[in-house]
């Protein structure tokens, strides 16, 4: 069985994002960029796939232009045993992307594709879903559990209500939650290992995909300061201040 697993390069989880003067967008000049922490879930249930020996080979794609292919080599270095880098300057949306998935599935043909449930940059958490409606294949989004078995694949999602257990026909796809694993650290050795070993190159054209976005962002702000709390004398106090100041009872 081979499995692909999507990866994207973000802004670093720890950098403290600051949004353009003119309100335009984020400023991402000299930021640290990483792999979506999603998608290295992702990249690390497909390892263990092949480890336990439900999986022959793991493909590592991303989207995105020249320095995406970083996020690649670490993908690698977790465990993959190649990579396909559709590259394009283009400013990607969800749909673009899932459309590049399926261009990059039909390509490859493979029985199971892993991605992250949501990339931490624009919060979208619609890729998975989207390139499961363009596919038509079965899919489990929010995993937390992945079990292999003849054809299927037994997955435990996470829901409002506790946990959900569904099974899928293979092909199919699977989007990760943070409970399905914890990714492994990357040695040295990996790293070097990784340098070896292939990234393809394809553009949007070559896949017969027009990536331009569809939707225009107008403006982006930062979120408003919160306020200092007030401490109050007793109850009555408390129930005044939210009921006429907060306006929340």
């Amino acid at each position: 069985m081979k499995v692909m697993a999507a990866v994207k390069r973000v802004v670093d989880y720890n950098v403290k994002v600051r949004v353009k003067a003119d309100q335009s967008g984020v400023d991402i000049a000299n930021v640290k960029m990483s792999m979506n922490p999603f998608d290295e879930i992702a990249i690390e249930a497909a390892t263990r796939l092949k480890e336990a020996g439900h999986a022959s080979e793991v493909v590592a794609v991303t989207c995105g232009s020249m320095p995406s292919t970083e996020t690649l080599r670490t993908a690698l270095a977790i465990g993959a045993d190649r990579a396909l880098h559709i590259r394009t300057d283009a400013e990607l949306q969800p749909l673009a992307v899932a459309k590049l998935l399926k261009a990059a599935v039909e390509r490859e043909q493979p029985q199971l594709v892993i991605l992250g449930k949501q990339a931490i940059d624009d919060d979208a958490g619609q890729t998975g879903q989207l390139l499961a409606a363009l596919l038509d294949w079965p899919q489990a989004t929010f995993a937390s559990a992945i079990e292999i078995g003849a054809g299927t694949a037994t997955v435990t999602r996470e829901v409002d209500g506790g946990l959900e257990v569904i099974e899928l026909q293979l092909p199919a796809i699977v989007t990760t939650d943070l409970r399905l694993n914890e990714p492994r650290y990357v040695t040295l050795p990996s790293i070097m290992k990784a340098k070896k070993k292939p990234i393809d190159t394809v553009s949007p054209s070559d896949l017969g995909v027009d990536p331009a976005p569809r939707l225009k962002t107008l403006k982006v702000v930062e979120p408003a300061a919160r306020t200092a709390g007030v401490r109050v004398a007793d109850v009555a106090a408390l129930i005044d201040k939210l009921k006429n100041e907060a306006k929340v009872i």
